[in-house]
Order: structure tokens, then sequence, then C-alpha cells
């Protein structure tokens, strides 16, 4: 084939909650053999593998876990988890990301200032995600969790409405924007349509902006190649996201996990290639991709 060319975004990889967080993983494996994260510090399974060799070993709960050291990752955790941590004598290393801390006591403030009039606190995000687990917490567990617009077409929701009580909507950080501003925008349709005082909707877009602006960004480097290959973790609900810009600027991108998804077939003589990853992708495999596809020319 003609040689071709290859850019790495230099946006994409790991956002600054997940970086630090496997910073503190690396310090205090440093020094002790082993750690304990409460649930996989990043979504992706090749970066899980290389701090796994080091000494972290991923837990789903705290059931039977005592007098140890766990990790708390940067999605957060419910106020619970701290609870449960403190009875089993449980050393904790908080890496709740900054952004993520901040949406947490928002949220515990506007739930502690509205409980007791009727208000509901709402959250845009992904059902069972770990960061939303931990917002709902915050509520007492009585925070709505709203996936998708048709989600609002529910008779609880009508009956809210109805109520003319206060609704807060709240996102989960990594959301996508456009999609926060169609949940905002038709919810508030629904109140001016039962006749309700639209003031009693606060709207809080708390949407990460180091996140956010990945959208336009890789929708630009998306569209400035011929061919885009999108690296990302299955369970990455952000890159599944950032892949769907990618794929609506580009039908010729393609997401993997691992460089041995790659398929010669995909390129062409003189493409033009783009790599780029998720919020959960490590630099060092965005560079690893690049030089495994260099080997085909």
């Amino acid at each position: 084939m003609d040689k071709i060319d290859i850019e790495i975004d230099e946006k994409s990889g790991f956002c600054y909650g997940v970086v630090r967080a496997i910073e503190q993983a690396e310090l205090f494996l440093e020094k002790n053999s082993g750690l304990l994260s409460l649930g996989s510090i990043v979504h992706n399974e090749s970066e899980i593998k290389r701090l796994e060799r080091k000494g972290l070993h991923t837990i789903n709960s705290l059931d039977g876990i005592s007098d140890a050291t766990v990790l708390i990752r940067a999605h957060g955790e419910p106020p619970s988890t701290y609870l449960t941590a403190s009875r089993q004598n449980l050393r904790l290393i908080d890496c709740t990301c900054p952004v993520v801390l901040r949406l947490q006591q928002r949220i515990r403030k506007r739930y502690e200032e509205t409980k007791y009039n009727g208000g509901r606190i709402m959250i845009f995000g992904k059902k069972g995600h770990a960061e939303v687990n931990g917002l709902v917490g915050q509520a007492e567990g009585n925070a709505i969790v709203i996936e998708k617009a048709s989600d609002l077409d529910t008779e609880e929701i009508k009956e809210i409405i109805e109520s003319g009580n206060g609704i807060c909507l709240f996102s989960q950080t990594t959301k996508e924007p456009d999609e926060f501003a169609v949940i905002s925008g038709k919810l508030s349709s629904m109140i001016e349509a039962a006749g309700g005082d639209i003031d009693r909707l606060e709207i809080h877009n708390t949407i990460c902006a180091q996140v956010s602006s990945r959208h336009p960004h890789l929708k630009d480097f998306a569209e400035r190649h011929s061919i885009v290959i999108f690296v990302c973790g299955r369970e990455s609900s952000n890159g599944k996201v950032l892949y769907n810009t990618c794929l609506n600027a580009n039908r010729r991108s393609f997401k993997i996990e691992s460089k041995e998804e790659i398929k010669r077939e995909w390129f062409r003589p003189g493409d033009s290639v783009g790599i780029c990853g998720a919020t959960s992708t490590p630099k060092w495999q965005l560079q690893e991709i690049a030089e495994y596809i260099k080997s085909f020319y």
C-alpha cells in the first residue's frame, strides 16, 4: 500500500479525574504490595491489566472486606459506602473526581432544601452507572434517573408536573450536551403544556466542560480524516457517546478495544488516519495503535 498519514488526537485520553485516580493508585503501590479498587478504576481492559500487574485488585462490593485499604475511583460513591467502610475499619483513598464531588454536594444541598416541600431531583444519566449511583445516593435514593427523552412519558413524571412542585434537573458529568438540551427542553415544554409555572424548573447543566468540549473537537477531527480508529473499553459509557460523534461525522469510523481487533482491509491507499479515544483511553494505547497501523505499510 501507499504510505498513509496518521494523527493521534491530542485531546483524547484520560480526563483529569481518571489521571488523578491512577496516579494515586500507583503511588500507593510503590510502597505497598496490593490495593483494592471498589469497581474498575477505568473502563479500559488494557489499562486494568497493566495496573493489576502492579498489584491493583478490583472488587465489586465491600462485603466481607475489613482492615484493608480501598480506593474510591473517580466516579464517586454514595454516602452508604462511606458508612460501610467506617463500620468495617477500612482505610479509603478517595479519588472521587473533583467535578463529580461538587455535583454530589450540589445535589445533596438541593435535596435537603426541597425534600420537605415536595420538590424532586431528576438526573439525566445512565441507570446503574457508578457515578449515577453515587448521585442518587445524595438524595437518599429518591432521585429520578432519566436516560432518554421518552423516559419523561410516564405517569410518575406527569403526576410530578401536575403537582406544581419544584423540579431540579442535573446531569451525569459525562453525558452528551445535545441530549441534555433535548431532555431539558422537553421537560420545559411538558410543564408549559400542563399550565405549570416554568420557574419551578431548575436546569443545572452539570456536564464536565472537559468532556463536553470533546464533542465539537472530535467532530472536526473525524471530518478531517478519511478513516477514524476510535479506541475505548466496551464498558465505557463516555466512549459509546464520543464514538457516535465520530461515526456521525465520518462513516468510516471504527470502534476497537485493542489492536488485535483492527482489520487491514479497513484501510485504503492514501488514507489519512485519525486515532482517538474516550476519557478512559490511555495515551500509551493510542500510540500503540498508531505503531501497529504503521506496520501495515
